[in-house]
């Protein structure tokens, strides 16, 4: 009977009675999610991999304790965990998280799109940069739901949870983003008007 037919909490199950390979496979459906949302908090591949590493090593150790529950969903409960482990970092680091274009790796440059001619590639790549800029000024309440919503594809629900907000909160914190990232934009064309 292969592990890939048994859901999160079975795998769980399946690795606490000893199947290594059951908790392989619970790794390999979240992984991509996980990482990605610790490297867009990060920006920094070799700090995102240290990080995920701590993320696994401490699901390990909670899940050999007997201290998870099957409440929740086994993802948020990882993404929690990541999320809490980067929020660390940042508080030990004394920065801040940005979303930044200056990085070897940038998200926009992996997302599917149809061939585009140089002018369109070029003003992509300029919209692009301009919002990543917009989103680096926002508060840091407003830039972590923008991040999680936009970058990490999650649901409000999902960031309600994972930040320990209400979703109300979460989506308030969203329009506020909007807001102030249109404020900007309006800004920026005043000046050059005017």
């Amino acid at each position: 009977m292969s592990v890939k037919q048994f859901d999160d909490r079975e795998l769980i199950n399946l690795y606490l009675k000893g199947d290594e390979k059951a908790f392989s496979e619970l790794l390999g459906r979240h992984k991509d999610r996980i990482y990605t949302q610790i490297y867009l908090f990060v920006k920094d591949r070799d700090l995102a991999e240290d990080i995920f590493q701590d993320v696994f090593i401490k699901i390990i150790k909670t899940l050999r304790k007997g201290k998870y529950n099957h409440e929740g969903k086994f993802l948020q409960w990882a993404l929690r965990i990541s999320y809490n482990l980067c929020v660390d970092h940042f508080r030990r680091q004394k920065r801040r998280t940005k979303v930044s274009s200056n990085e070897t790796f940038d998200i926009f440059d992996v997302l599917e799109t149809k061939e585009d001619n140089m002018e369109t590639t070029l003003i992509k790549n300029q919209k692009h940069k301009m919002i990543r800029d917009l989103v680096d000024q926002l508060p840091p309440e407003q830039r972590e739901v923008v991040i999680l919503r936009h970058y990490a594809d999650m649901s409000f629900k999902e960031i309600s949870k994972l930040t320990r907000v209400s979703i109300n909160t979460a989506l308030g914190r969203m329009r506020y983003a909007l807001i102030n990232m249109r404020k900007m934009i309006e800004n920026k064309e005043s000046m050059l008007i005017g």
